[in-house]
């Protein structure tokens, strides 16, 4: 029987992670979310993960971290090591969803994109429009988009409506627009890698 497991992880990638659940009818995984919104707060990540990690070590045969390191310069990564606990490998969802190879030829192709998810575009307005004030001032598009070219929307699953949001939202930004279907990419290698399987030290 896998061990239990529990999953710290980003609200952002909470929708995701529970439907790859349903998906493969794991049952040994419990999921625990911090705020999505902690993104504009990177350097409360952390700590946040380290007090999730002690609250709840005793009760799991092993924890699981599904952040990347979501401009924590690193941090996130230091106290996963003084915890003793994974997380997945990358620097942001961008890539974990899209591949490493994959997005980096994105990146090197129009260093100029700017990404959505399918969370990300699901919440577009609370999180880009009002998140960045610009429903408040919309004549700040230009400081913050200026040096942007493309919207790139990476998505996890194929929705159209989900497709025609994310266009809709280039179009406001003045963005060219771009698909990529990725899946669930390296969230659900992640979750499925043989090496899970092992316990807790």
């Amino acid at each position: 029987m896998p061990p239990s497991t529990l999953l710290i992880a980003c609200g952002a990638l909470a929708h995701e992670i529970t439907a790859l659940f349903e998906i493969h009818g794991w049952d040994h995984f419990t999921i625990k979310c911090l705020p999505a919104k902690l993104h504009n707060q990177p350097a409360l990540i952390p700590d946040l993960v380290r007090e999730k990690i002690r609250e709840n070590k005793a009760d799991f045969d092993r924890i699981l971290v599904v952040y990347g390191d979501c401009g924590t310069g690193g941090e996130l990564d230091r106290v996963l090591t003084e915890e003793g606990v994974e997380r997945i490998a990358g620097p942001h969802c961008y890539e974990f969803f899209a591949g490493t190879k994959d997005f980096e030829a994105i990146a090197e192709a129009d260093p100029g994109s700017f990404y959505l998810t399918d969370y990300l575009t699901r919440h577009f307005d609370r999180l880009i429009i009002e998140g960045l004030g610009l429903d408040r001032y919309p004549q700040l598009l230009g400081d913050y988009f200026g040096n942007y070219t493309q919207l790139v929307y990476l998505a996890q699953i194929e929705d159209a409506g989900l497709k025609a949001d994310a266009e809709a939202a280039a179009g406001r930004l003045g963005l060219a627009f771009k698909y990529v279907f990725t899946g669930y990419g390296g969230l659900q290698d992640f979750l499925e890698a043989p090496g899970k399987q092992e316990l807790m030290p």
